[in-house]
């Protein structure tokens, strides 16, 4: 059964939310696990695609946009489609809804900071994933 984290952060700003994703996908690649970011929108794909290139000096994350021709050898993929085949481990969910597909993955991470709107929909995930007895994780950060 797919294990949820929870990765709880003071921060307000939600580039911070942006960089955990990044700092958790670099941990999740470096155990030789596929990742998928799942995203809301192309523009937040978009800056996820930056990121991973500049979030922090010395690092590099191969990756390529679930919506350009996809190879099976992609370890970390990024992108809004409303459904994902491809094989991975790690789903990193930045979208408001839980995207249809997590339960092919072995973990979801749910990263939320203290914007009173994201908490709230967080709040509402956690409850989703608890409610079908799934296995939940919170990490303070």
């Amino acid at each position: 059964m797919t294990r949820i984290d929870f990765y709880l952060s003071k921060d307000t700003e939600n580039s911070a939310r942006h960089t955990l994703a990044c700092r958790i996908v670099e941990k999740a690649y470096q155990l030789g696990n596929r990742i998928h970011i799942h995203t809301e929108s192309t523009e937040q794909t978009q800056l996820m695609d930056d990121l991973l290139w500049t979030f922090r000096d010395g690092s590099f994350l191969p990756h390529q946009k679930s919506t350009d021709n996809h190879s099976k050898n992609t370890l970390i993929s990024i992108g809004n489609n409303k459904d994902f085949s491809a094989e991975a481990d790690v789903l990193i969910n930045l979208a408001q809804n839980i995207p249809s597909f997590f339960s092919q993955f072995e973990r979801v991470a749910e990263l939320v900071n203290e914007d009173p709107q994201y908490k709230a929909q967080a709040r509402d995930r956690y409850k989703f994933y608890r409610d079908r007895g799934y296995d939940l994780k919170t990490h303070n950060l």
